[in-house]
């Protein structure tokens, strides 16, 4: 049900707003790879342009994931190398650490929006419920975009829709349009050198399970320790769901599938120097 809703969702606003077609980012990862798969049972896979976008960090498999799934769905594939752009703002302005890696995200915010400037496409923003409760975007970067299709779904449940609509294809006799290996390796936004999203954030399955007491049942911080949750992984998960409340306000819009859903269902301040944790 779920997965049907992110395709109904995405099909009744591009149907309703003129759009035909829709442009994303594919970076090999299990995300984009689901949004893919959204966007072609929504509209249909001649109707997604899904666009490769390496930097010098972006690892072999990567690129052959992102190439695959684009295969597997018959959409538009296109590659379009970032580094001459990266270089130009680095040299131009003397970046590194945190503010090149988001150069490199903005530069592909850049591409996709030109691409819909252009051709009419509508920007698909491919992040998950758990990247925008803990802000794990770059602001103008990965998360620009016109629609956001899994913006309600956690990373927990982007692994189980992936693997539920490959089985689903098995069934039918068809091709799974997610590769076992977009689904099976390690999260990366592959900003740097061996970059894996646990570098920054705890484990998915347990940063999924205090997100969800946290936000979708509004427990606080002594319901959570008192739970047993490491205090070090409550106080931060906390920090940064409530620091990130100005990422969630800009965030593009998408579908409601939970019970909870971050926008109209739950809103902070955006400017309160109170933590519950202080």
């Amino acid at each position: 049900m779920v997965y049907r809703a992110c395709v109904a969702g995405l099909a009744g606003y591009a149907r309703k707003n003129g759009f035909t077609s829709v442009a994303l980012g594919l970076s090999g990862g299990i995300d984009s790879a689901l949004v893919a798969a959204i966007a072609a049972d929504a509209l249909g896979g001649t109707n997604v342009v899904g666009v490769s976008m390496p930097s010098r960090y972006s690892s072999d498999h990567s690129k052959d994931d992102a190439a695959d799934v684009a295969k597997r769905l018959g959409a538009d594939y296109r590659v379009q190398q970032i580094g001459p752009m990266v270089d130009a703002f680095e040299t131009e302005m003397g970046l590194d650490g945190i503010a090149a890696e988001n150069i490199q995200a903005r530069v592909r915010g850049n591409i996709l929006m030109a691409l819909s400037n252009s051709e009419g496409h509508l920007v698909l923003a491919t992040g998950n419920k758990t990247e925008l409760a803990v802000g794990y975007s770059t602001i103008y970067g990965d998360a620009v975009g016109g629609y956001a299709p899994i913006k309600d779904v956690d990373k927990s449940r982007v692994w189980a829709l992936a693997r539920w609509r490959n089985n689903h294809a098995l069934d039918r006799g068809e091709l799974p349009p997610i590769p076992e290996s977009s689904i099976t390796k390690p999260p990366s936004a592959e900003l740097r050198p061996g970059q894996v999203d646990q570098d920054s954030l705890p484990p998915y399955d347990l940063l999924d399970e205090v997100l969800d007491a946290y936000v979708e049942h509004a427990e606080g911080r002594a319901d959570l320790l008192a739970r047993g949750y490491d205090e070090a992984v409550v106080d931060k998960v906390l920090s940064l769901v409530d620091r990130a409340e100005w990422k969630r306000r800009q965030y593009p819009l998408g579908p409601k599938v939970t019970a909870l859903a971050f926008g109209r269902d739950r809103r902070l301040p955006i400017t309160s120097r109170w933590r519950e944790n202080s």
